[in-house]
């Protein structure tokens, strides 16, 4: 056992039954611990790091260096195996295509899990995290952080509240991707560093040779490994909306955007959902609503009441609420609320606050550990009588399904795709207007070279059954031995 760390099993401590004295502190791993994570664990040194784990060492040395006595490790499977039971909740910021396995098997032996945003790589994924947390009666965290700040509660209570009337449409934006996107498959076989052990790094995907294009930060801009944009802000910009609209499992979705490959997001699109009716909310009634998301530096159309001079959002993108009486804009994240034209902001009486604010959820998002603690609050109370954090996986399971289904509609719907609406069961987790005998066609090849002064395009498609294709993207083939737990019933 590493020096400086006594590590107890669970039933000293208070630990009996699942949950500790809140002046205890928890054993907690982190799995992914070179870039995010490592902020990650930082919020919650609170606590015990008592082990660690990447696939990368190099890329991992500065973490390891932050908790010299933590147990190292490159397998999260083999760390459950061999160090389990001294380890009460983990922190996951792997890539994007690695969350659920981890997460979910984490969840199987009873941890307690902050997962970073987006929760998963594919809507089956969101939906087993979801039945998983509530069956081990876990506390649970997805990691977009501004959920735990203050404006994701103010915009509620206005929209609750019916200022600005019954919302029909938003606006959503962000400045992403600052990764490359719209790239080709990656050309030659380089070495791969001795510290990096590809075939963990690869996990579930489909194996390939390992190149430089993909690790340790560019992943974002491959559709095996990330979801690009969408799915890397979404979950932190559509988070306001989301929660103050009840939304829930959109009917329709359609996307489109510039050209995309089998390989790689496209650089900008546009993706448009249809939510239901709702029940109402607060003061206020929930009709259907059309959401719209932009990136790649395509943006709504500017509202009227902005004055010239006047930012839309801030630079990052920002959220544009559309009701019967008025309009609210926000920058990134939701923050900054203001009521359109900003001069109704002088005789503005705010709401009374009705929903419960979280300690340190205001001030500089980003130096706040606000999000954790919360998290690790919920850790320390029992199942029956915990207070579940806010974008537990009860609430972020479902949110994060709407935000993967939609990464889906620019592939299927857009530029050599269905080119029509797809309808969407929620419930059963399908598109239902696509016929077995739909196709497809994708880019796999698409180069261009000036050859005796004239410009030569080799563009080459690949066609596939649209139906197969989106189941398989709905929930993935898990390869190279990784595997999923079961759903529950």
């Amino acid at each position: 056992m590493a020096a400086g760390i006594s590590i107890l099993p669970g039933s000293v401590m208070g630990k009996t039954f699942g949950h500790i004295s809140p002046t205890d502190k928890l054993n907690i791993a982190g799995i992914g611990i070179g870039g995010v994570g490592r902020r990650n664990l930082s919020n919650m040194k609170t606590e015990n790091i008592v082990a660690l784990c990447d696939v990368d060492w190099h890329y991992a040395d500065k973490t390891f260096k932050d908790y010299p006595a933590a147990k190292r490790f490159k397998d999260w499977r083999v760390m459950f195996d061999e160090f389990g039971k001294s380890i009460d909740a983990i922190m996951v910021a792997t890539p994007d295509h690695s969350h659920a396995g981890v997460t979910a098997h984490a969840i199987t032996l009873g941890k307690h899990c902050y997962t970073q945003k987006p929760l998963t790589h594919s809507v089956y994924e969101s939906r087993l995290l979801t039945k998983l947390a509530k069956k081990y009666k876990v506390a649970t965290q997805m990691g977009n952080q501004g959920n735990s700040f203050d404006w994701c509660r103010q915009i509620a209570e206005w929209i609750q509240s019916g200022i600005i009337g019954e919302v029909t449409e938003v606006h959503c934006w962000t400045d992403r991707p600052i990764w490359p996107q719209g790239l080709s498959e990656p050309k030659g076989t380089p070495p791969c560093p001795p510290t990096l052990d590809w075939d963990l790094w690869i996990g579930p995907a489909k194996h390939r040779p390992y190149n430089e294009a993909y690790t340790p930060w560019n992943w974002r801009g491959f559709w095996d490994f990330g979801t690009g944009a969408l799915g890397d802000m979404a979950c932190h910009i559509m988070d306001p909306l989301y929660w103050a609209l009840d939304l829930k499992y959109p009917s329709s979705v359609i996307g489109s955007s510039s050209l995309s490959n089998l390989y790689s997001p496209p650089t900008a699109q546009v993706v448009k959902y249809t939510f239901p009716e709702r029940k109402p909310k607060g003061k206020v009634k929930m009709p259907e609503v059309k959401v719209f998301w932009y990136d790649g530096g395509l943006l709504p159309e500017r509202p009227s009441e902005l004055k010239d001079g006047e930012m839309m959002g801030d630079e990052n993108g920002g959220i544009l609420f559309i009701g019967s009486k008025g309009k609210i804009m926000t920058g990134c994240y939701g923050s900054a609320p203001t009521l359109l034209p900003k001069s109704a902001m002088n005789h503005f009486k705010q709401p009374a606050p009705s929903i419960p604010r979280i300690k340190g959820g205001n001030g500089n998002i980003w130096q706040t550990n606000a999000h954790e603690q919360d998290w690790i609050r919920a850790c320390k109370e029992s199942p029956e009588n915990r207070l579940e954090s806010s974008s537990n996986f009860s609430f972020s399971g479902p949110f994060n399904e709407m935000v993967v289904m939609g990464v889906l509609a620019t592939r299927l719907a857009g530029l050599q795709g269905l080119h029509r609406e797809l309808k969407w069961d929620g419930e059963n987790m399908r598109f239902t207007n696509i016929s077995p005998t739909d196709k497809i066609k994708i880019v796999t090849v698409d180069e261009y070279a000036v050859i005796d002064g004239d410009p030569h395009f080799d563009r080459r498609f690949a066609e596939f059954n649209a139906l197969d294709t989106a189941n398989e993207w709905i929930k993935h083939t898990y390869q190279n031995g990784f595997t999923l737990p079961d759903m529950p019933l």
